[in-house]
C-alpha cells in the first residue's frame, strides 16, 4: 500500500539516521501528507517497512497531536486550550466555531471541509488567543479575526 513516492521520502528520511526506525515521526508526516491521516493498515504497513510493530508506532503516533489516526476535514483547526488562551477568550472562540461549522473538539464538519482539535499548547501565549489552521499560525485572535480566517478556506 506505500506508494512508490512514498517510500522514496522515506528512504531519504531514514538516511538521515544511524537506525531507520528513528525516521518513523517523518515516514507518518510522509504518509499523512499524501493520505490525509494515517489508517490504521498504513500504520501496520510503515511499521514493517520501519522494522517496528504496529503497537510501537502507534505509540509514536498517537504521542504527537499532529498525526491523524482517523480522517480529518481538509482544513484542520487546532485550537489551543492553554491557560492563557482560556483567559484571553478561547471559549468564545470554541462558541463561535461551533456555531459557524457546527462542529466541536474532536469532529467533522458535515460537508468535510473543517476538523476542529484541541491543542494544549501552542507557545504562543503572548498573541492568545491562538490557533492552528492548516498548519499556519494565527495569534491575537478575535471574532472578526476568525470569521475572516474561515473565511478564506474553500
Amino acid at each position: 500500500m506505500l506508494t512508490a513516492g512514498e517510500k522514496r521520502e522515506i528512504a531519504e528520511e531514514q538516511g538521515r539516521y544511524p537506525d531507520r526506525r528513528a525516521a518513523c515521526v517523518e515516514a507518518l508526516k510522509i504518509v499523512q501528507r499524501s493520505r490525509g491521516w494515517v489508517s490504521d493498515d498504513s500504520l501496520r504497513e510503515l511499521a514493517e517497512h520501519l522494522g517496528m510493530t504496529a503497537d510501537e508506532l502507534d505509540g509514536v503516533a498517537t504521542f504527537y497531536n499532529m498525526i491523524f489516526r482517523r480522517p480529518v476535514g481538509r482544513h484542520v483547526i487546532l485550537l489551543c486550550d492553554s491557560v492563557s488562551c482560556w483567559i484571553m477568550g478561547l471559549e468564545e472562540l470554541r462558541a463561535q466555531l461551533k456555531q459557524k461549522l457546527n462542529v466541536d473538539f474532536g469532529e467533522t464538519s458535515q460537508d468535510r471541509r473543517y476538523t476542529l482539535l484541541p491543542v494544549a499548547c501552542l507557545g504562543a501565549c503572548d498573541h492568545a488567543p491562538a490557533l492552528l489552521l492548516d498548519g499556519e499560525l494565527h495569534g491575537d485572535v478575535d471574532a472578526e479575526k476568525l470569521d475572516a480566517l474561515v473565511g478564506q478556506r474553500g
